[in-house]
């Protein structure tokens, strides 16, 4: 099955947003293997959050290593990055696994952090410089960060959750926190 298959377009969005942008969000609809459906099916319970986060250092320097070819299992279906966001205290770069959904020419990512009642770092460190660089895929994108609020926010998270269902439990498990969306824009 060609790759083009094994996608398919999002729910449909208004032609362009205010900005005049077209957009199309990707997220793979195909046949996923039976790794995958477990590792998803895992995601909604504690233990593999708590699994995750210890497991999260070794993800970053396996991220690191191989260019962001490898990051969360090297799972072709579940499409991850390395983050590197400007440590809003110290200006030092800090790198965050993540998951993420293609959105044109741009990302999509959340702010998770596995369900925990607090917002996750990097987040804070996007809305107080949103200069970062996307490791993916051997390529290293310099990108901007855009919060994503309103109804774009939905339509965004429906996207993710589509990816990873884990997110809707996340946010259940983070005690009424609203999990960051932010599209992550090619810099020019």
């Amino acid at each position: 099955m060609d790759r083009a298959a094994r996608t398919r377009l999002a729910e449909p969005r208004p032609p362009a947003l205010a900005s005049g942008v077209r957009r199309r969000v990707v997220v793979h609809t195909g046949p996923m293997s039976r790794v995958v459906e477990r590792v998803r099916n895992f995601g909604h319970r504690p233990w593999f959050a708590r699994l995750g986060r210890t497991l999260m250092p070794l993800d970053r320097l396996v991220g690191k290593a191989t260019r962001g070819r490898f990051v969360a299992f090297g799972l072709r279906e579940l499409p991850s990055m390395i983050l590197t966001t400007t440590g809003r205290r110290t200006g030092q770069p800090r790198d965050t696994p993540l998951l993420y959904v293609t959105d044109g020419d741009g990302y999509l990512v959340i702010g998770s952090n596995w369900g925990r009642q607090e917002q996750p770092t990097w987040t804070g460190n996007l809305l107080a410089n949103p200069d970062a660089v996307v490791t993916a895929g051997g390529r290293r994108i310099p990108v901007r960060a855009r919060l994503v609020t309103g109804e774009e926010r939905e339509r965004d998270v429906a996207a993710l959750r589509r990816m990873w269902p884990a997110y809707a439990t996340y946010e259940t498990r983070a005690g009424g926190r609203e999990l960051r969306v932010f599209r992550l824009e090619p810099a020019d």
